[in-house]
């Protein structure tokens, strides 16, 4: 029976005998080369870094392209660390997952170190600040989701932990930003080394979250005398720190059981799928679709990792911006979204489920192939066209991707303003196009807070993933009734004036009428929400199709 850590990987029969790759390469002498001269620094060590990110330094470790591997932190959960990574040897099982049901089955040993990114772990945090001091660290790159580079609140005030470290400096910060800033401020004091700061989440400019994030806490800490104003200037300076864009984009859902148990058939021991105190969902393997893009800004000060040998795109900003709105803010993530609402909202269990009710696929297309691609520019490397129809045909309806609703409708007060708000603000410019036109998003908009009531169309009461805004949101509707009506009075305007969470004002744009209207008809009573969608989406398609097929 194989068992993934080091020794395990010695018995190569018994990973031939289960159809499991091994790593081309000497794991030992790549963790030495690591250790010696870090180059690439992770902060992040979720599903999207384990499925997508190490696999790509995996491909070059196995060509000989590169001695070193990657060393990963996490900053917010350290069970991930103690639970996952080091249990294991900061191996992996990578399971790739076709939508015609076939596995292809990966070791991926890529990653030289697992740290816990937080000060009250002495022993990493001075390992992680000798790391960030290193001449030969090329790049830090980041996996945390949108919420992760968020230092203020939707009326700009400082969040509570932000405003603590603000408060006590550098020396043990809480909050992931801070301490960021704090590693960068230790690169400073060794000499103003050159490194490249690269975000890796799924959101708008998120190199430019990054680089606000970091200096307006580098700032807030000069003003109150913790650093030098030269620390702002080190962080400003291109040619010394730089924070690319990039647009990322795979599916790494939560670990499957159905994976786990086909796991243990084939006789892999240890694949438990935990739970930690911090409610992350996690496993020593990672599930995850075969697609995948990444495509990052050509900047980099101390030179680049060749991650070109593995697939990924180097190019210049503008054709990232162009990338990064084809998928973010058109063509997947708003899909994404529509679906992960209306699925909560009928009780689907998974978003291959979702893209078997015909009401929701007609949405998702209205929002894809009517209202997105009107407003996309062709960055030239990708066709949008090809790659909608590629997450319309393949990817959402993956019935093997064990993707559910609930995961996708995690901290959608985060993803409101990038995912339907660029569209509406391209809308609103353009004098060729009517926003008042638009059907799919504003009903998105509308049924995103008829889930906020926590009900669903049966009536029943309905758990809310987690949103760092819940209560903030939910506030404004502790007066509307579902079933009645009558009882909506206006409670919703100052959310749809708020131009923080939706990009837009919502009411000066001559959407507010629509949105509420919507949601007075999704929230009358039981089955509102599926008869409300089946009156909107009748038709059978939709011309802009372009000959799709996601049956």
């Amino acid at each position: 029976m194989p068992t993934l850590n080091w020794e395990g990987l010695k018995q190569a029969a018994e990973w031939d005998r289960a159809d499991i790759r091994r790593p081309a390469f000497d794991v030992a002498q790549m963790v030495a080369k690591t250790k010696e001269a870090p180059i690439w620094l992770h902060i992040g060590g979720g599903n999207l870094f384990r499925g997508f990110i190490a696999p790509l330094q995996q491909v070059l470790l196995d060509r000989g392209v590169v001695e070193q591997g990657i060393v990963v932190v996490s900053p917010y959960d350290e069970e991930i660390v103690q639970r996952v990574y080091r249990p294991h040897d900061n191996l992996v099982l990578l399971v790739r997952l076709h939508p015609d049901g076939r596995q292809d089955r990966t070791v991926v040993a890529s990653v030289a170190e697992s740290l816990v990114g937080d000060p009250a772990h002495f022993a990493d945090w001075q390992r992680l600040r000798q790391i960030f001091t290193a001449p030969s660290l090329r790049m830090v790159s980041f996996t945390i989701t949108e919420k992760g580079y968020s230092v203020t609140d939707l009326t700009g005030a400082w969040l509570p932990d932000v405003a603590a470290d603000l408060e006590q400096g550098p020396a043990a910060p809480r909050n992931t930003m801070a301490k960021v800033t704090a590693l960068a401020y230790e690169r400073y004091l060794a000499g103003g080394l050159p490194v490249a700061l690269v975000s890796m989440d799924n959101c708008s400019k998120n190199g430019d979250k990054l680089q606000s994030a970091v200096t307006a806490i580098a700032e807030a800490w000069a003003e109150r005398g913790w650093v030098e104003r030269a620390f702002l200037d080190y962080l400003t300076d291109s040619d010394r720190v730089s924070f690319p864009w990039s647009m990322v984009d795979k599916i790494t859902p939560g670990p499957s059981p159905l994976v786990r148990d086909t796991l243990a058939d084939l006789g892999v021991a240890d694949m438990d799928i935990i739970r930690t105190r911090r409610n992350t969902q996690i496993a020593p393997f990672v599930n995850a679709e075969v697609p995948q893009y990444l495509v990052i800004e050509d900047w980099f000060p101390n030179g680049r990792i060749p991650l070109a040998d593995a697939g990924v795109w180097f190019t210049d900003r503008d054709t990232v911006e162009k990338v990064e709105r084809m998928k973010v803010t058109t063509c997947l993530n708003p899909l994404h979204t529509a679906l992960a609402i209306f699925g909560c909202l009928l009780g689907h269990p998974s978003i291959a489920a979702t893209m078997r009710d015909d009401a929701l696929r007609r949405l998702v297309e209205c929002i894809g192939y009517e209202e997105g691609l009107p407003v996309v520019a062709n960055p030239g490397i990708i066709r949008p066209e090809a790659f909608l129809r590629e997450v319309l045909t393949q990817r959402l309806p993956n019935p093997y991707l064990p993707d559910t609703p609930q995961r996708i409708a995690t901290d959608t007060s985060q993803k409101m303003p990038i995912r339907f708000g660029e569209t509406l603000k391209a809308y609103h410019a353009r004098d060729d196009l009517d926003i008042r036109s638009l059907r799919g998003i504003p009903l998105v908009i509308a049924g995103w807070f008829r889930y906020l009531m926590g009900v669903d169309d049966d009536g029943a009461a309905m758990p809310l993933s987690p949103d760092p805004m819940l209560e903030t949101l939910r506030a404004p509707l502790a007066g509307v009734t579902w079933g009645q009506p009558a009882s909506y009075t206006g409670q919703l305007r100052p959310l749809l004036e708020n131009e923080r969470l939706f990009g837009v004002n919502l009411c000066a744009v001559g959407l507010a009428d629509r949105i509420e209207r919507d949601f007075l008809a999704l929230m009358a009573g039981k089955h509102a929400v599926r008869e409300t969608l089946a009156r909107a989406f009748a038709q059978a398609a939709y011309p802009g199709r372009r000959g799709a097929n996601p049956s």
